[in-house]
């Protein structure tokens, strides 16, 4: 805007130099020779005024167009045509260029006869115009530049510094100021479009500090889980190494276990095999998660017999809860570990809200194979059923009830099926239903 107030003082500077110089080179283009028609008519009245040097008056009555004045040889006025309003001479004539002519008798000259109007007045009105024109033009043309800046200023420059201004704030992350927008001017829409973006912005950082929050509940969810099976592996094994003790020190040389030390000890054992597994299951969600955060999550398919659909429920399904309908013979593509994973993970979920029964049933449908886990729990409230496959999100029902659990088991199980090409999709009804949709060959 700077640049366009300088550019417009800069054309008022031409405007005027130019009307100035206008007027100074045509200040004096009165040409020297005057026109045929004053020229006869002051040859006429100076004729005149030598026959009646006595009797000027009668120059009244002859009629002459033009003004003019008699003066005698010491500037006194002699006759005038007009009331004379200022001190004219014969020597100011002739600066000011009027036609004028000796008067002579006899006795030689005794005055000069001079004509006022030089025939010149039309073309110093015409000049006059001309340059009074002029003026109003680049008074006008000025106005219409003041007013295009104010214009300029209003619908552009002042959209464009808020604009700015609201880029600095973003910028700071100061997103709640909305910014203001005006659809009269130019940039109404595009305003709204950077109000549009603000708001996304505020949205997603608002996710971020929501998944901030919940990746902090994570770790103080997981140090709680691991914390339970690695107390139940240090309580077992010790009791393991107590018993040891004992049986050492009231045993001879031959240290014989009967029976029921023995079933103890397995007990004992499987107790710690089974709290390994769990803090194995935990350890592989949060590495699982984190490598889809860093998108080194990666699948490799290939094809394979629907068969071992079946051989992945039961090899996941350690209380033998799955009922297993028929089976379509058909190839599908998979990844078989990351296939294993996901089912592993359902079933394990449903182990741990519902601990029923789990019906499994297929169907095909327009190039895929839909596998059906169905348990007969308590289901999930139809608000959150959209929810239970986000990361980290947990039902309010078993987040309230202290179940075990970080929210990254469905989550991973959708991942890993679309990273397959296929889906994860849930409902429920009388239970918790979880299809995957299986790409086939």
């Amino acid at each position: 805007m700077k640049s366009y107030i300088r550019v417009t003082f800069l054309t008022a500077a031409v405007f005027l130099a130019g009307i100035i110089l206008f007027a100074a080179l045509t200040s004096r283009t009165v040409p020297q020779d005057t026109s045929r028609q004053t020229i006869t008519a002051l040859n006429d009245i100076a004729r005149t005024a030598e026959e009646s040097r006595r009797e000027l008056k009668v120059l009244a009555d002859i009629g002459y167009t033009g003004d003019f004045v008699i003066l005698d040889m010491t500037d006194n006025v002699l006759y005038s045509s007009t009331d004379p309003h200022d001190k004219l001479t014969v020597e100011t004539a002739i600066q000011k260029r009027y036609p004028y002519q000796y008067l002579k008798d006899d006795s030689g000259v005794w005055g000069c006869v001079i004509m006022t109007d030089d025939g010149l007045d039309g073309l110093r009105a015409l000049r006059c115009r001309f340059i009074a024109g002029m003026s109003i033009g680049a008074v006008l043309i000025l106005m219409g530049m003041a007013g295009f800046g104010v214009y300029l200023n209003r619908n552009v420059i002042t959209p464009f510094r808020k604009m700015q201004d609201f880029a600095g704030k973003v910028a700071e992350g100061r997103l709640d100021k909305p910014l203001e927008m005006d659809r009269d001017n130019l940039f109404g829409a595009f305003s709204e479009s950077f109000d549009i973006m603000r708001e996304e912005l505020a949205a997603s950082k608002q996710r971020e500090l929501e998944l901030q929050k919940k990746e902090r509940e994570l770790v103080a969810s997981l140090s709680h889980d691991l914390k339970t099976p690695v107390t139940g592996i240090k309580l077992a094994a010790e009791l393991l190494q107590m018993r040891m003790e004992v049986k050492a020190e009231t045993s001879g040389e031959d240290i014989v276990f009967d029976r029921d030390e023995v079933s103890s000890m397995n007990e004992g054992v499987n107790g710690i095999l089974q709290k390994s597994e769990q803090i194995n299951a935990l350890v592989n969600d949060l590495f699982t998660s984190a490598l889809d955060d860093l998108g080194e999550f990666k699948v490799s398919c290939r094809d394979e017999d629907s068969a071992v659909l079946t051989e992945i429920v039961k090899s996941c399904d350690d209380k033998h809860y799955a009922v297993i309908g028929k089976l379509p013979q058909v190839i599908i593509n998979i990844d078989r570990q990351r296939m294993a994973q996901v089912i592993g993970n359902i079933i394990t979920n449903s182990y741990k809200y519902a601990d029923t029964p789990i019906d499994v049933s297929f169907s095909l449908s327009e190039g895929f194979l839909e596998m059906r886990l169905h348990d007969r729990g308590q289901g999930v409230p139809p608000d959150e059923i959209e929810l239970i496959t986000n990361k980290f999100y947990r039902g309010r029902a078993w987040a309230e009830s202290g179940t075990d659990g970080n929210g990254l088991g469905l989550y991973i199980a959708k991942t890993l099926m679309r990273k397959m090409q296929g889906d994860l999709t849930a409902e429920s009804s009388g239970g918790l239903a979880i299809t995957l949709i299986i790409p086939l060959s």
